[in-house]
């Protein structure tokens, strides 16, 4: 299968070692989506105990006040969440990706493909490619995660409902196909250990430890998302600097800390993920581990969020319908990170919307999510300075 070389030759600690560095600024002309003055007005009042600590005070207690006092808070974020999630030593991977499966359906073209994210670690994902003539400049892209089920990568490249996607509340892959975009669903490691592709946390879990030592789970999940965008900017046809992430559940997880750690995401929909630490099982070995639960813990995810601007994201949540990880109390996160954006010139696109509807997508829901996605992969353009 044809891949561009580029990107798949960028390891990930050179990755990670470039974040900061200054680059050019909003691209003329953005646009924003209509909905963004609701998504960031504060729909039920929350004490502000609820709050994560603020992002505009350093350690040593000194107020930061402009973007660039800003930059070096940042740095220094980003350093302190990469040390907490662990050492990460793997070595290169080539670009080649394996065809196993190819089907053209509802104006997708649908191919099962394998690639590996380690030297020792091959991962299977859907690539859904629109039918339609490429663009110019080519399709943009999206790298779309999936939630804990059994169904892994089927879950949002839709292949129930004889592979339409239609009847499937959690198609994501398949929505974004149609709107034009080349789409990556990779199956999340969790599921690798077994060769039925149950999930199996426990081998995960051991196999990472003997692996690499003193990594977080989440360390493990944020290299394969890179890898993802790895293999998704390589593809022949795909525009690499208009790429996406979204996931629900689980794959919100995953799209948060790649839109935090990789400035190739353009753009990102976060989707009951449980954006607090204590909203979801972030505890779990599989994720962030038992340290999170000491009441000293300094990190949290309003600094996730952060790291993310300028660039957009956007929460779902359902809250108070049932299973719901995220609603009205993921808003002090979204403030914290808020005030941060606006030290910038230009407004700060990061929202949340709460559909009340449960740990789900529903249809209005769906609407805004592929609105935030197609207007923040060809219009925002921002980036760090």
């Amino acid at each position: 299968m044809s891949t561009r070389r580029g990107f798949l030759a960028t390891t990930t600690g050179a990755l990670f070692g470039a974040l900061g560095a200054a680059v050019v600024g909003r691209r003329a002309g953005a646009v924003d989506v209509p909905f963004l003055d609701e998504v960031q007005r504060q729909a039920v009042p929350l004490p502000s105990e609820k709050f994560p600590p603020s992002l505009l005070e350093r350690p040593d207690g000194t107020a930061i006040g402009s973007w660039d006092e800003w930059l070096p808070e940042r740095e220094r974020l980003r350093r302190a969440w990469l040390e907490f999630l662990g050492p990460w030593e793997t070595l290169p991977v080539d670009d080649h990706v394996r065809v196993i499966a190819e089907e053209t359906i509802g104006g997708c073209r649908r191919r099962r493909i394998a690639y590996h994210t380690e030297p020792e670690e091959e991962v299977e994902a859907w690539l859904l490619e629109p039918t339609a003539a490429r663009p110019l400049k080519g399709h943009p892209g999206a790298v779309v995660f999936h939630s804990t089920t059994d169904r892994t990568i089927d879950e949002p490249a839709g292949t129930g409902s004889g592979g339409s996607g239609d009847d499937d509340p959690v198609a994501i892959g398949t929505w974004l196909c149609r709107r034009g975009f080349v789409v990556l669903c990779p199956r999340c490691h969790l599921w690798n250990t077994s060769p039925a592709h149950r999930l199996d946390t426990a081998g995960a879990v051991a196999r990472l430890a003997q692996r690499h030592p003193g990594a977080t789970g989440m360390r493990k999940l944020l290299h394969d998302s890179v890898r993802a965008v790895d293999i998704l900017a390589a593809i022949e046809g795909v525009d690499a600097a208009r790429i996406v992430a979204a996931g629900h559940s689980l794959g919100a997880k995953e799209t948060l800390y790649v839109a935090a750690f990789d400035e190739r995401v353009r753009a990102g929909v976060f989707s009951e993920g449980g954006i607090g630490i204590g909203f979801s099982n972030w505890h779990d070995p599989w994720y962030l581990g038992a340290a999170v639960r000491d009441p000293g813990f300094p990190l949290h995810h309003a600094q996730l969020l952060a790291l993310s601007l300028p660039r957009a994201l956007l929460i779902l949540g359902g809250e108070a319908g049932p299973g719901a990880a995220d609603g009205d109390r993921s808003w002090g996160h979204v403030a914290r990170a808020l005030e941060v954006g606006k030290l910038r010139e230009g407004r700060p696109r990061l929202g949340l919307l709460n559909h009340r509807g449960g740990h789900a997508i529903p249809a209005a829901a769906r609407s805004r999510l592929l609105d935030w996605l197609a207007t923040y992969a060809d219009g925002a353009g921002d980036t760090v300075d």
